[in-house]
C-alpha cells in the first residue's frame, strides 16, 4: 500500500468513500464537494489517498487547519477531519499510512501538533487513534435546539 496526495483521477473513488464514511449524509452533495475541490473550492487543506497493491483507492484522509482544537496549544492546528479505510483494507496498515502521511505533511510545514476527533460511541476509531499515539484530551456531548417551532 502507498499513500499519496489526492489526484483528479481519484474523484469517483473519493466520493464513494466519503459516502461510505457518512452514510446519513446526502451522497450527491458529498460527490459535488469532491468535484468542487478540483474547481478551486477545496474540501480540505490536504487530502491523502491510500492505494492498494493494484493501485485502487482503499482509503482517504482529509486534513484541514483549524484556529483551535481541544487540547492543542498552537494555532492554527492541522486537524484530521475525515479518515476512512475500506473494509477490505482494514487491519493491514492503510489507516496508519494515511495518518503518517498527514503527520508528515504537518511536520514539513513546521506544525508542532495535530488534532482529531471521533464520536463517543466509535470505539474502533478511538482504539485506532490510541494505537497511533494520539492521547484523549476531552470527552464532549454537544447539544442543539431548533428555534423554529
Amino acid at each position: 500500500m502507498k499513500v499519496r496526495p489526492l489526484e483528479p483521477r481519484d474523484r469517483t473513488a473519493w466520493a464513494a468513500m466519503r459516502a461510505a464514511l457518512w452514510p446519513d449524509e446526502d451522497a450527491d452533495r458529498l460527490a459535488h464537494e469532491t468535484l468542487m475541490h478540483f474547481s478551486g473550492a477545496p474540501v480540505a487543506e490536504a487530502v491523502f489517498i491510500c492505494a492498494d497493491i493494484d493501485g485502487g483507492a482503499c482509503g482517504f484522509l482529509e486534513l484541514n487547519l483549524r484556529p483551535y482544537a481541544e487540547g492543542c496549544a498552537s494555532s492554527p492546528v492541522p486537524f484530521i477531519e475525515a479518515w476512512f479505510v475500506a473494509p477490505h483494507a482494514r487491519h493491514k496498515g492503510a489507516g496508519r499510512l494515511l495518518v503518517e502521511g498527514a503527520e508528515h505533511w504537518a511536520i514539513l510545514r513546521n506544525f508542532t501538533e495535530i488534532g482529531s476527533d471521533t464520536q463517543l460511541e466509535n470505539a474502533q476509531s478511538q482504539g485506532a487513534h490510541a494505537a497511533l499515539g494520539y492521547e484523549e484530551v476531552e470527552r464532549l456531548v454537544t447539544f442543539r435546539k431548533s428555534l423554529r417551532v
